[in-house]
């Protein structure tokens, strides 16, 4: 591999390393996909970078197929229509069931999105 090129992880690899990540943070928290492409990269920082775009198409599956959520500011949004800074966890069961909830309402997020409070790093 090139000091460029992009990494040659197989999609399920992704997948599996999103939904592990996902499970070991639990259904009630999130995980910024920038950690996943971390735990595959380790240190090299032009690696996981490059993961990134991938480690989004293999979340928005994800969450097309109803195994996790994607988050922005707190609030579960659209795979196909959300921009920016997101954030992914495990798919709640009331979610799963097709049950109407208030997504601003399943047990929420530690991180604080869309509140006032400050954004904490995973590890705390």
């Amino acid at each position: 591999m090139t000091r460029h090129s992009m990494p040659d992880i197989a999609p399920d690899a992704l997948r599996q390393a999103i939904l592990s990540a996902c499970a070991t943070r639990g259904p009630a928290k999130t995980v910024c996909p920038s950690e996943v492409a971390r735990d595959l990269a380790g240190s090299n920082e032009t690696i996981w970078r490059l993961l990134m775009k991938p480690i989004r198409r293999e979340a928005v599956r994800l969450a097309k197929e109803g195994e996790i959520v994607i988050r922005r500011k707190g609030q579960i949004v659209d795979p196909d229509a959300f921009k920016g800074i997101y954030r992914l966890a495990l798919r709640a069961k009331s979610e799963r069931d097709g049950s109407a909830i208030d997504a601003d309402h399943v047990a929420g997020d530690s991180f604080g999105a869309g509140t006032s409070d400050p954004i904490r790093p995973a590890n705390q």
